[in-house]
């Protein structure tokens, strides 16, 4: 499968040198190449043919696995690198690895001192980067694709450097690489997704066959759960995921795409204690131009649209669901290309009767027909292409989407496999139990890695996905994710969400800026654990003052006197509950 190889393999394996002015990488596989030198006074990257004098042996940091760029913060810059790895997969004969950990070298500035504000949006720029050298999920190869399909990369010049032609909306670092753009760099800007691959293996009807399961994240709209909801005005959406399934077997490769994202209009879910903050349009008026330009640019990649919208058409999502099917009905009704579903999950299939998603693949079957996908022989002769995908969202795009997209994944498997004439048209894959079991884990797996990307936990309803049915264990783990969810809603993801918009580009952090008006209310922060305790305190004696009321009439008042207190603390967190969260910073929430 040489179609899918770039000729010139990234720098793979490389040692690291620190020396009084300059960090110097030395590529220890591969052709003989250059040194690149990143300078500590300025963070410029040059190549040199050796290494600078001094004592070696007391300057070697070890061995690295790519060089992912140059982040710069005021007056400082950071290079950041793969300390180790992971092997998770091949990619048509190309090893596919996963980023276990990274760190960020720092390079001094010469611009003089820092003034005592500076000093303070330094120390919490830099504390951002702790987020970053623990991002989950990122991936790398160093002579294949990632950030393109299986049927975009046939049309790629394997002959030209890999980084000229990824595509950029899948990128993890991209915005690092500001330095890299010069041609004599190629063999160090190492693209990087984040997302998922996995990859199964079974044997049916004694053909072999490997599945692998990748997702590409975008970094436009990139961020954390309720800090990153609905579109900009661009069209960039939260949370969107481009995911493909790929078959290889009995001398076929087959690739199904799909897409996720968040209702693309312009709406708001600012975290404010509450379990489910309320839900906020604005700007009704952008809002049927937003969602025209978003469709309009997947229409130009993909081709045709099937937007299947899985929110509740009653309760507080049904808001947002009427702005989104008001928008879609105008758009569809002048685009042939554009098909509406939608489809309230939780009416129909409640909490356990996920079986009757069933009914939702029926009514699209014949859209999915003229979709298609592609089918192609080893040799590289393409037999059928994909002509359009199905857009899947619920609130997140986490939990019900991927209980969708796994069906809809399923049903593609089975097609392609009767089409290599592995099955027979009448049969099912749970027929077969080793590849049942693999095939569920696969997709539940691919929930559990997106999910934890954007909202830090697993992935709800994933039983069913895994097993095929809801379980005590499942309901018990759903709850467990819901809390923790909201613990990072409301008191960590506004952090990680400042480090996301660093590390996209979103923010340049420059000399001259400063936020410290802004960052004020992150003080209420500090309250948050007193207050806590005082208000576990009031409850506390408010129970114990009833308790003892038969025994010392003083008690009642007592009693009450605590409760009010107890009311009062608690109307105070709920009107300042926005004040108490942890808040992103650097931008706006549009």
């Amino acid at each position: 499968m040489g179609h899918f190889v770039f000729g010139k393999k990234l720098c793979s394996r490389m040692r690291l040198w620190e020396f009084d002015n300059q960090y110097v990488l030395e590529p220890l596989e591969g052709e003989p190449v250059d040194y690149l030198m990143i300078s500590k006074k300025t963070g410029l990257l040059q190549l040199i043919s050796e290494l600078p004098a001094g004592d070696h042996s007391k300057s070697s940091r070890g061995i690295v696995f790519g060089f992912l760029g140059i982040l710069r913060l005021l007056t400082e810059a950071y290079a950041l690198v793969v300390t180790s790895r992971e092997h998770v997969g091949s990619y048509f004969g190309s090893s596919v690895y996963k980023i276990s950990s990274m760190k960020f070298w720092r390079c001094e500035s010469e611009s003089g001192p820092l003034t005592e504000i500076q000093k303070s949006d330094q120390a919490h720029l830099q504390s951002l980067l702790r987020f970053l050298e623990t991002t989950p999920g990122l991936y790398m190869a160093y002579d294949a694709d990632l950030t393109h399909s299986v049927q975009k990369s046939l049309s790629l010049d394997k002959d030209q450097p890999l980084w000229t032609q990824i595509d950029a909306r899948f990128v993890w670092n991209r915005q690092l690489w500001t330095d890299l753009y010069e041609t004599k760099f190629d063999l160090f800007a190492l693209p990087v997704i984040q997302g998922s691959f996995q990859t199964i293996e079974s044997e049916l009807q004694n053909t072999h066959i490997k599945i692998s399961l990748m997702c590409r994240r975008c970094v436009r709209r990139i961020g954390t759960r309720m800090w990153r909801r609905g579109a900009n005005v661009n069209g960039d959406v939260a949370n969107f995921v481009e995911t493909e399934q790929i078959i290889q077997a009995n001398g076929y490769v087959a690739s199904y795409v799909q897409v996720r994202g968040s209702i693309p209009v312009l709406w708001e879910q600012v975290v404010d204690l509450t379990y489910k903050p309320k839900i906020k349009l604005f700007d009704l008026d952008e809002t049927p131009k937003v969602v025209e330009r978003h469709f309009q640019d997947l229409t130009e990649r993909y081709g045709s649209i099937v937007a299947v919208d899985l929110v509740n058409q009653h309760g507080g999502e049904a808001v947002l669901g009427g702005a989104f099917a008001n928008a879609m009905q105008k758009i569809s009704s002048v685009n042939d290309n554009i098909y509406y579903v939608p489809f309230d999950f939780h009416r129909i299939c409640g909490q356990v009767k996920f079986e009757r998603l069933s009914s939702l693949y029926d009514d699209l079957r014949d859209k999915l027909v003229k979709q298609g996908y592609l089918l192609m022989m080893e040799n590289g002769e393409v037999l059928e292409t994909q002509k359009g995908v199905v857009r899947t969202n619920c609130i997140d795009c986490l939990d019900r989407t991927n209980v969708t997209q796994s069906l809809l994944g399923r049903k593609s498997l089975e097609v392609q496999l009767q089409k290599m004439k592995i099955i027979e048209p009448v049969d099912s894959i749970s027929r077969f139990p080793d590849l049942d079991a693999k095939f569920k884990a696969l997709w539940a797996d691919h929930g559990d890695n997106v999910s934890i990307q954007y909202s830090g936990t697993s992935a709800l309803k994933g039983d069913f996905v895994r097993f095929g049915r809801r379980t005590i264990y499942g309901l018990l783990k759903d709850g467990y994710s819901a809390l923790a969810r909201y613990y990072y809603n409301n008191l960590q993801d506004g952090k990680r969400q400042d480090a996301l918009d660093l590390a996209a580009g979103h923010y340049r952090a420059t000399r001259g800026f400063s936020f410290r008006e802004e960052r004020t209310p992150v003080k209420f922060l500090t309250y948050l654990p007193l207050v806590s305790a005082v208000l576990f305190a009031s409850i506390l004696l408010t129970t114990r003052s009833l308790r003892n009321a038969r025994q010392d009439g003083y008690q009642v008042l007592y009693a009450i006197l605590w409760a009010s207190f107890t009311v009062a603390v608690t109307t105070l967190v709920r009107s300042n509950g926005r004040r108490f969260t942890s808040r992103p910073y650097l931008c706006g929430l549009n």
